[in-house]
């Protein structure tokens, strides 16, 4: 009798950095992990300075943050690949932070949240992260950006606010209108450089440093021709050179309580963006993160980051997808970066005086624009209207109140809406094809099930993915990882849909992530037996030829399969038009 495995607790918690090792790291893997660490720590530089800035604290505590952050991610977590750092999704929640409770309150909320991911891990909630469902990801993200944008206009172009900044967007918005008249041309002609060269160093020259060369370009600039704009210096005093030493924040009992709700706005942040960065990863490598491990490492780096005076810190999206992409091998890199930015800062920390916070402006305007989803919050307007009140409903919450709230307000009405879709598909189908099929004899009245052909589930050319039920996002996380866990590259894969009755944005997405691995890897793709709101849902997020073929059922799928196969290895791999 075959029993499931059941992994055990160091087996869950063993970090990524220990199963590279034992895989046997060769000094070939080390040259690769210290390219990348140094693309990585290029990147990260400016981003952590212009996200501590943005977020209301000192260029110096986004450095701290990225690098004891950064290397005890690295070392600790649960993916090969992720980068910790400060991020940008956290400025609105640690300047909201700062501008009632100080750096010290901040500080406490920052220790009280590795607390509480550091307990989320062991007790491996982690799982029940990846349960969000992807209209609601995309809304938050997409309104943390509106947000992120906004709090950059007044560097941006130079504009003074003598009463201050206001926080919320109702009433930033006037007071920066109001300020209009203070326009600064030098500093906005300095965020526009940037920008620009941010954006075109990305398009024209992705493997170059895009970020440090448009800020030390800005930098360069302003003091060559003395223009009068903010700067680092002018503005916090330069940074230092050292790290300081680690120490506790002044805690009360009151205070600790008082913290506490910024801590779990912090914690629940910090395990999604975290977690989706690990999901990113493993996307464009074919890896497998695990969710509980990550999680306590990110407890753990949010405690020390807090004890050596830095923000939030979590896995961060874009760094490490540079990180996957410069090549890197396993957390080696990730350390490396963290040590990289070190001796940055080491040596380089007078120079940072000069940078001007126009140019750190520029680099989050980009930060903000890369952060929108813009493609898929199209997707999901068009995908269906249920879809798109989720998404419109979070994102609008997102702006006008707070993040926590957007989140909620969004998975709530996911819920309800899920609930609805559900009991229609009962309703409509009890008929033919029940949302939840009753076992059946062969022989039902006389009609016998069509034969069973040995050759599907004998092919090793082929591969058969058969999803039964509502797929939906409670159900897209264990269908993925069932999908990821096929270890096989066949040469065609069918995905039927013929027992699917209902399907939704986050099942979509998770079937377009798998279809878009297999095609890369030179498979031809199937769906089968999708009926006309699961094919348009698809095709919603890019599930549509030429990547795929559609069939009107398993049979047709097979023998188009076959041909396809038979075609190739006479002809060769030239693209046929889909069918």
């Amino acid at each position: 009798m075959n029993t499931v495995h059941k992994p055990s607790f160091v087996e869950l918690f063993t970090p990524k950095l220990v199963t590279v090792l034992r895989e046997g790291y060769r000094l070939i893997d080390f040259r690769a992990d210290a390219i990348a660490g140094l693309t990585v720590a290029i990147v990260a530089l400016p981003l952590s300075m212009a996200i501590a800035v943005a977020s209301g604290v000192t260029p110096d505590r986004g450095l701290y943050t990225a690098i004891i952050g950064g290397l005890l991610i690295s070392a600790l977590g649960g993916s090969r690949f992720q980068i910790g750092g400060p991020a940008g999704a956290f400025i609105v929640l640690v300047a909201a932070t700062v501008a009632i409770h100080g750096v010290n309150g901040l500080l406490i909320a920052v220790l009280l949240s590795g607390v509480i991911l550091l307990a989320t891990g062991l007790l491996r909630l982690g799982t029940f992260v990846k349960y969000i469902p992807y209209p609601v990801t995309i809304g938050f993200t997409a309104g943390i950006a509106v947000i992120i944008f906004a709090s950059q206009v007044k560097d941006l172009m130079g504009l003074s606010l003598p009463d201050g900044e206001p926080g919320e967007l109702v009433h930033k918005v006037p007071a920066l209108a109001a300020a209009l008249p203070s326009f600064n041309l030098a500093a906005f002609a300095l965020a526009l450089v940037t920008i620009v060269l941010i954006v075109g160093f990305r398009r024209y020259k992705p493997s170059w440093p895009g970020l440090l060369i448009a800020v030390g370009t800005a930098s360069v600039g302003a003091a060559v021709l003395g223009l009068p704009v903010e700067t680092i210096g002018t503005r916090f005093g330069g940074i230092p050179n050292i790290l300081p030493w680690p120490s506790l924040p002044a805690m009360t009992y009151d205070k600790v309580v008082e913290m506490l709700p910024a801590a779990l706005s912090f914690a629940l942040l910090g395990s999604i963006e975290s977690l989706l960065s690990a999901v990113v990863a493993d996307s464009m490598t074919g890896r497998r993160h695990r969710s509980n491990c990550e999680l306590m490492a990110q407890g753990i780096a949010n405690i020390a980051s807090a004890l050596f005076g830095g923000i939030c810190v979590t896995g961060t999206i874009a760094r490490t997808a540079t990180n996957v992409r410069a090549g890197a091998r396993g957390p080696v890199a990730g350390m490396l970066h963290a040590l990289f930015l070190l001796l940055f800062m080491l040596v380089a920390a007078p120079l940072a005086s000069y940078i001007p916070l126009a140019a750190l402006a520029g680099v989050l305007a980009t930060v903000a624009w890369n952060m929108a989803e813009k493609h898929a919050f199209t997707a999901l307007l068009r995908a269906s209207r249920a879809d798109a009140l989720v998404l419109m409903a979070t994102f609008l919450v997102t702006i006008f109140s707070d993040l926590i709230n957007g989140i909620l307000t969004g998975f709530c009405l996911s819920a309800l809406l899920m609930l609805h879709r559900m009991s229609q598909a009962v309703g409509v189908e009890t008929a033919t094809q029940p949302l939840f099929a009753e076992d059946q004899a062969d022989e039902v009245e006389g009609t016998t099930r069509e034969r069973y052909q040995p050759a599907a589930g004998m092919d090793r050319d082929i591969i058969i993915c058969r999803i039964s039920g509502a797929f939906f996002f409670g159900a897209a996380a264990s269908v993925g990882a069932a999908l990821d866990r096929i270890g096989a590259q066949p040469k065609a894969v069918i995905v039927d849909f013929s027992a699917v009755p209902i399907l939704d944005s986050t099942a979509a997405a998770t079937i377009e992530a798998y279809l878009s691995k297999a095609h890369r890897r030179g498979a031809a793709i199937f769906i089968a037996a999708a009926d006309a709101s699961v094919r348009h849902t698809l095709k919603s997020f890019g599930v549509k030829r030429p990547m795929v073929r559609f069939s009107a059922d398993l049979k047709h799928a097979l023998t188009a399969a076959r041909a396809e196969i038979h075609r190739v290895a006479i002809h060769g791999a030239a693209p046929t038009p889909a069918a």
